[in-house]
């Protein structure tokens, strides 16, 4: 399993969409990026100023993240991305 250390989180995408909301199916190329995710891990937090930051989302939180934010990893043939707790901009009810 992947442990992310300081305040990163390892995070899985949702699947986008293929149909629009008229009905039109999309190709692959054409779907829009999904900004929501599923958090898998979470990292220890990190010290600032001889503080331990607190770790705001937790395991199984689902987020919605920055569009272009974090490091893809393939593990065991999944995707993931590694992403710092600052690229998180929300927590999803």
């Amino acid at each position: 399993m992947i442990k992310p250390l300081a305040d990163r989180v390892l995070i899985k995408m949702k699947e986008g969409e293929e149909t629009t909301k008229s009905g039109i199916i999309l190709a692959s190329n054409a779907q829009e990026k999904p900004q929501i995710a599923e958090i898998i891990e979470v990292g220890p937090g990190k010290l600032v100023d001889g503080k331990m930051e607190e770790m705001y989302v937790k395991k199984g939180n689902n987020v919605i993240v920055s569009k272009y934010a974090g490091t893809e990893v393939k593990y065991e043939g999944v995707e993931y991305l590694i992403v710092k707790q600052d690229d998180i901009l929300a927590i999803v009810d």
